[in-house]
């Protein structure tokens, strides 16, 4: 008979989700550590396209190969440590507030799942794709034109249209985790093999990145009024 493939738990998403975050720390902090914060943003750009290629080579190849994810999470921490340096150090304290605030969403969050507040009906799933899809094409259109001008558009220049764009999609990544919790959900039920639990701790991961960006964006648009 051929041999039993062990099914995922939810276990096993909390441990490896754990350890992507431990790589994107170390990787953060060591860029912290090490780079002169005149050179964060030289550092931040490379290592944020890495992440965008590697990340979206794993989503829609669906890769469940830990090593690929692994380099994900660590390109994302040398973006996210260069970036978080960058503006620490023009908005001293905003790290901190930004990260205790996406913690606090993400909770929030589950609670609002696991009391069933929040689901992931068919409904709400074909919104959150085109949602997704929408929030995707304006980031890259963005990131564009930002490139051929050499100039932050009026999504991105801190004005109030700037904060709602942040705030929109600081709404859509938090409703990203129901849709990684249901996937979770769904995949123990099933008893998917063990390996799609990389596959869903990248989605959580993706989401976490997200939200935090989006957090800090919005924070300096406060703090430099």
């Amino acid at each position: 008979t051929a041999p039993r493939v062990r099914a995922m738990t939810v276990d096993d998403v909390v441990v490896r989700t754990i350890g992507l975050l431990a790589l994107v720390v170390v990787a953060a902090g060591a860029v912290w550590t090490m780079v002169p914060v005149e050179n964060a943003f030289g550092v931040a750009f490379p290592a944020a396209m890495v992440g965008l290629v590697l990340g979206l080579v794993i989503a829609f190849a669906r890769i469940t190969n830990p090593l690929l994810i692994g380099a994900y999470a660590v390109g994302e921490g040398v973006f996210i440590g260069a970036i978080s340096h960058a503006f620490n150090d023009m908005f001293p304290g905003i790290v901190m507030q930004a990260v205790i605030a996406t913690v606090g969403v993400f909770l929030l969050m589950a609670f609002l799942y696991k009391s069933g507040r929040i689901r992931a009906t068919p409904k709400f799933v074909r919104f959150m794709v085109g949602a997704l899809v929408g929030a995707a094409a304006v980031i890259v259109i963005n990131l564009v034109i930002t490139l051929v001008t050499g100039e932050a558009t009026i999504l991105r220049d801190g004005g109030p249209i700037a904060i709602i764009v942040s705030l929109v999609f600081i709404v859509i990544a938090a409703l990203s985790f129901i849709l990684s919790f249901h996937e979770v959900e769904e995949g123990v039920r099933l008893g998917l093999p063990q390996k799609y639990a990389w596959a869903c701790s990248f989605g959580i991961l993706v989401s976490l990145i997200w939200l935090y960006i989006e957090m800090l964006r919005l924070l300096s648009y406060f703090a430099s009024e």
